[in-house]
């Protein structure tokens, strides 16, 4: 698996997984459990979660699914704006870690910024709970430039190991200055919803057209797409097994100039800045 380095040194697979709408029904519970399971055999061992997600229910499917392989996963939680206080984060993070069952979460984000939100205290709360051993190393979630320089501004700001935002064709937002900044400044983007939301990117007909050049998947051309980058790392969801497989093969995917020439024209590069959308 093609890996990307975080700023401490530290590799992760540039193809993750991710875990949104996951464990919020029991009945599909072995069937997420045995997707990650599957998709960590693959190589896709860094895994995304929340204590959003199904109000931590996607915590617990994560639990089930490393158990007896922790080391050979790496853990990505986030926690709520509104835990993100110097009194609320470690309470936050205490939880996370009880519904995960592990001793130190690898890659601790906080979920998006909001204006009531003192980053300064925020960052505060990370670096403390990071002496701690809770958690390997912080970032943030849906932070622009303008976010970004104001905390690697702030005492400690430039310990922010990631930066998860969303990036697919339709969502190319980053490109204008974001990943640009990014790049610069050594701090990975971590692209979530790589291949869109519901089935509407998928049935383009560009994609399709290749897809068949390649004997692939819309979807695996549209993963491919976001891992042509540097240092992005993508973290699709897959709910079942053969969806994983799909996600996992999309690694071996080059795009050609063609592909790449043909999917600008249908999926255009933003010619101005504009607010990243925040999911």
């Amino acid at each position: 698996m093609k890996t990307a380095q975080l700023p401490d040194g530290e590799r992760v697979p540039v193809l993750g997984q991710g875990t949104w709408r996951m464990g919020e029904n029991t009945r599909a519970h072995k069937d997420e459990v045995a997707a990650l399971r599957l998709g960590i055999e693959l190589g896709m061992t860094l895994i995304d979660t929340a204590e959003m997600y199904g109000e931590g229910g996607a915590e617990k499917v994560v639990a089930d699914a490393i158990e007896d392989q922790r080391d050979r996963v790496f853990v990505v939680t986030k926690v709520y704006p509104h835990n993100a206080s110097r009194t609320e984060l470690p309470k936050a993070c205490e939880r996370s870690l009880k519904r995960l069952r592990i001793d130190a979460i690898d890659l601790y984000l906080l979920h998006w910024r909001e204006r009531y939100t003192c980053l300064m205290e925020t960052v505060g709360a990370f670096e403390k709970i990071r002496t701690t051993g809770k958690i390997k190393r912080w970032g943030v979630s849906n932070f622009d430039v303008d976010d970004m320089e104001e905390l690697l501004s702030i005492d400690n700001g430039t310990n922010c190991a990631a930066n998860q935002v969303l990036y697919n064709l339709e969502n190319r937002e980053i490109e204008f200055d974001l990943l640009q900044w990014s790049q610069k400044n050594e701090i990975p983007i971590m692209a979530y919803s790589p291949v869109g939301h519901g089935r509407g990117l998928l049935e383009s007909a560009t994609l399709k057209k290749i897809a068949k050049r390649h004997d692939a998947t819309t979807s695996q051309i549209a993963l491919a797409w976001v891992l042509r980058q540097p240092d992005v790392i993508a973290i699709p969801k897959a709910s079942d097994e053969k969806h994983v497989r799909d996600n996992a093969r999309s690694i071996e995917i080059k795009l050609t100039n063609e592909d790449l020439a043909d999917l600008d024209r249908e999926f255009p590069m933003p010619k101005s800045k504009k607010s990243l959308p925040t999911l």
